[in-house]
């Protein structure tokens, strides 16, 4: 098997290339991009494109592509049962709730009307969210009933945008406070004030609807689960201060007893019956039971390299190093 992979920088990319040379796995480097991609493709039997949602070229093109050519008999990475939600909570709301996956309750309005009688009966604080955005962007814990009526309004008016330019800065200023960014990211910040990232306009505003999620309190932290084919790994995300949100906080633990097994094994459940190439599961806990939050196919590899080992679907224990975009790889050639 010739296996395409895109000709782009970081995430996956590198790591599957290093797989494919150690492995001696015939691969050639594609342009997704180009307008002949299918004809690029002649010669493969496979396409892997770790595409992002902060890229406008791949919010035009990436589903599509991989849609088409996977209707058309062509293996790929990521495919549709694993692609088709990525970045969009709204259809992972229906998606979990369909397959009686455990998810923290969620409400999606389509009516304003609907959303203003829903607030005047419901309790506070909820957490408000957009459909899109990854390490905790446009994520918002909603207090009062009077601040819901606010953002129904907005989201049933102008819209929100999909760059929070305000969250973004405080977000990069709590990271430089602790060492965690440079004070050129810090600046690049400032920038975006007046320079939105172009991603925004490709996306445009977010209105139409609401998506309300309930707040679970007493969780100062969330467990990660990634499950890619029969091996799963798992990381410990802790909240920022003084605030509720886990992901994209970048303080993370990796030891094996931080993690309870049978919450692996709810994570290997999901991902069967999702029937999905790799899942990254998000759990919190409401009264000791864990709930999803969201789920993704993508996540930044530098943030699982410390992992001290992963377990199979019979939750036994590998200690060691490991290489999951070596997984993907075996288990796209294997099919």
């Amino acid at each position: 098997m010739k296996i395409a992979i895109h000709n782009k920088s970081g995430g996956f990319t590198e790591r599957w290339i290093a797989y494919c040379k150690k492995e001696h796995i015939v691969f050639k480097m594609v342009n997704c991009y180009a307008s002949d991609i299918t004809e690029q493709l002649a010669d493969c039997h496979a396409l892997m494109w770790h595409h992002h949602q902060g890229s406008p070229r791949d919010l035009n093109i990436a589903k599509p592509i991989l849609f088409a050519l996977e209707q058309a008999g062509i293996k790929v990475f990521p495919d549709f049962n694993t692609n088709w939600h990525f970045d969009d909570k709204v259809g992972q709301k229906y998606l979990l709730e369909a397959i009686g996956a455990p998810l923290v309750p969620s409400y999606v309005f389509v009516e304003k009307q609907k959303a203003l009688d829903w607030i005047e009966t419901t309790k506070f604080p909820r957490v408000f969210k957009l459909r899109g955005g990854a390490g905790s962007q446009n994520v918002k814990l909603v207090r009062t009933k009077a601040e819901a009526r606010k953002m129904i309004r907005k989201a049933f008016g102008r819209g929100f945008s999909n760059y929070d330019k305000w969250g973004s800065i405080r977000e990069r200023y709590r990271k430089w406070r602790l060492g965690k960014t440079s004070a050129f990211d810090l600046l690049k910040g400032f920038v975006r004030l007046a320079i939105p990232p172009k991603f925004t306009k490709v996306l445009g505003r977010e209105a139409g609807y609401i998506y309300f999620q309930d707040f679970i309190p007493n969780n100062d932290h969330d467990i990660r689960v990634v499950v890619i084919g029969d091996k799963a790994f798992a990381i410990k995300r802790m909240v920022r201060k003084n605030d509720f949100r886990a992901s994209g906080g970048g303080n993370i633990l990796y030891e094996k007893n931080l993690f309870d097994e049978n919450d692996i094994r709810l994570a290997f459940e999901i991902h069967n019956k999702l029937k999905s190439q790799c899942t990254a599961m998000d759990f919190v806990y409401d009264r000791g039971e864990p709930k999803i939050l969201e789920i993704s196919y993508g996540f930044s590899p530098e943030g699982y390299d410390p992992c001290p080992g992963y377990w199979d679907k019979d939750l036994n224990w590998y200690e060691g190093k490991f290489d999951p975009y070596g997984w993907m790889v075996e288990d796209l050639v294997k099919k």
